[in-house]
């Protein structure tokens, strides 16, 4: 019973905020859709608090898996389940969402603003809930749709630029996945005769050999590492940060980059363990530059969102570490942070966007003792600025902590450079935060002042620090959620067969 009410609920999360969008579009009244969507966000965080609630901790497999056939002659079906890792990638999509729909105020064709939100959340909750490979590459997709609009249409100067962009480099990492897809099932129907595209099929009745299953890695890999962005293919993330528009923003760099990273934990891993274990040293190189590279240009980032774009480098390179790792305390420390740093990063955003709606520019410049005229934002930037150090008590510690951890004990020497990004983000975070809040203030704002926090605003940001307190001090209801489906991925990983030639099970198969 528990199992269908599941089930139901991870269908309805998908298929509400869609419903939501169209419904929206129809009624075409700005206030009325404004509302509307505010609402349709809400509900749908309410949904997922429920899945929390329901969900099982003490099996790490698939839960509320439903399966409805949609094109058999192909093997295709709308495919859904949910584990301890794609969990609280649903529960921090919920969240965000009304928070980043309540801190727009776009009134330029505001139902449409508010469609295009409606269908973003749609196709993000439903990428992370698919376990069939056509409809997640379907959804993830779709994720490129609103969010050029939204981009192009509401955001800054450059906007235009930003969304195409944006949509070029996306779509282009796509066509590899797709390439990769399609060989993926057309290895399985060779084996097998049979045509499928569910996951845990082809993970598990699939035989590729090391060389070909180190090709499709790769394949997968562009196009999720794009997503991410990881470092060299993360030169979207700094036009596209700085010229959209809050609400947006906060999306696509607390959630929609936790997807590419989900994919590489979902499908690099379950279709080719083997070649995880062998390509993990490029990989994890990869991620140590970023988080070098990224620390070092975001300290030099005259535009606060740039700087953002290039703080965010450096944590998804940590991100990226405790995943090719391969151990169980680097993965649940990728997993853990995934969810954390898009917390503290949308706080971060947020407070960025409170700043620019009174001082109307993104620079650094022109800013400084903006403590005296509003303590109570700098004490909330205060918070943010050490959950982004990672500092003790905070919640982006626990995961940084598990990620340097599980990489020392299976790769040391990259776990012993990566640390240098540590310090390397004490000198930017603390840079940019005496940037703005100490100091003297400039003349611009000693002339006309600087608003003290709202309370509106304090309602947006106050969710997110309380998070960030309780899950710095009390990680265990998410450890204890992520641990159990961690510990099986390891362990299928860990014990992944070796396939020298993929022909050879063809012809078993066969005969």
């Amino acid at each position: 019973m528990e199992g269908a009410v599941l089930s139901t609920l991870l269908n309805l999360i998908v298929i509400f905020p869609a419903i939501g969008a169209i419904a929206v579009a129809l009624i075409r009244n700005d206030k009325v859709s404004s509302h509307l969507a505010k609402a349709v966000a809400v509900i749908e965080f309410i949904l997922t608090v429920v899945v929390l609630i329901q969900f099982n901790t003490h099996t790490g497999g698939f839960q509320g898996v439903s399966s409805i056939s949609w094109i058999p002659s192909l093997g295709i079906s709308w495919k859904v389940g949910i584990d301890g890792i794609s969990l609280f990638l649903v529960l921090l999509t919920s969240l965000l969402f009304p928070i980043a729909l309540y801190s727009s105020h776009e009134k330029k064709a505001a139902s449409s603003y508010a469609g295009w939100m409606l269908l973003l959340e749609a196709s993000l909750m439903g990428s992370f809930l698919s376990l069939d490979l056509f409809s997640f590459f379907v959804l993830f997709e779709l994720t490129l749709i609103p969010s050029y609009f939204l981009i192009a249409r509401w955001g800054y100067a450059r906007s235009a630029f930003a969304a195409v962009k944006f949509f070029v480099y996306t779509f282009f990492g796509s066509a590899f996945l797709l390439v990769g897809i399609l060989a993926v099932v057309f290895i399985h129907q060779s084996q097998t005769g049979v045509t499928t595209f569910d996951l845990v099929t082809l993970a598990n009745s699939t035989h590729i050999s090391n060389s070909l299953q180190e090709w499709l890695l790769v394949a997968f890999t562009v196009a999720f590492a794009i997503k991410a962005p990881l470092f060299p293919l993360h030169t979207w993330s700094p036009d596209t940060y700085s010229e959209s528009p809050l609400g947006p923003v906060v999306i696509i760099a607390s959630v929609m980059a936790k997807l590419g990273i989900y994919g590489m934990i979902r499908f690099d891993l379950e279709l080719f363990p083997k070649a995880a274990h062998l390509l993990a040293p490029l990989l994890l190189t990869l991620g140590v530059v970023g988080i070098i590279y990224g620390s070092i240009v975001a300290a030099s980032s005259a535009n606060m969102r740039r700087f953002v774009a290039f703080s965010s480098l450096s944590h998804i390179g940590f991100i990226v570490l405790g995943l090719f790792a391969l151990s169980p305390q680097g993965l649940s420390g990728a997993v853990i942070q995934m969810f954390n740093h898009g917390i503290y990063t949308a706080a971060l955003l947020l407070l960025i966007g409170f700043i620019y709606k009174r001082r109307a520019s993104l620079g650094f410049d022109g800013l400084g003792g903006i403590q005296k005229y509003a303590p109570i934002m700098a004490g909330m930037a205060t918070i943010v600025v050490m959950a982004s150090l990672g500092l003790p008590g905070t919640n982006g510690f626990v995961g940084e902590f598990l990620i340097l951890v599980g990489t020392f004990l299976t790769h040391r020497w990259w776990a012993v450079v990566a640390t240098t990004g540590v310090i390397l983000s004490a000198v930017y975070l603390l840079w940019a935060y005496q940037k703005i809040f100490h100091g003297k203030p400039s003349q611009s704002i000693e002339k006309e002042g600087f608003s003290e926090i709202t309370k509106k605003e304090l309602a947006l940001i106050i969710p997110l620090v309380a998070l960030i307190i309780f899950l710095g001090v009390y990680p265990k209801p998410m450890l204890d959620r992520v641990n159990p489906t961690v510990t099986a991925l390891v362990t299928r990983v860990t014990h992944a067969p070796s396939y020298p030639s993929s022909a050879n099970y063809s012809a078993q198969s066969k005969g």
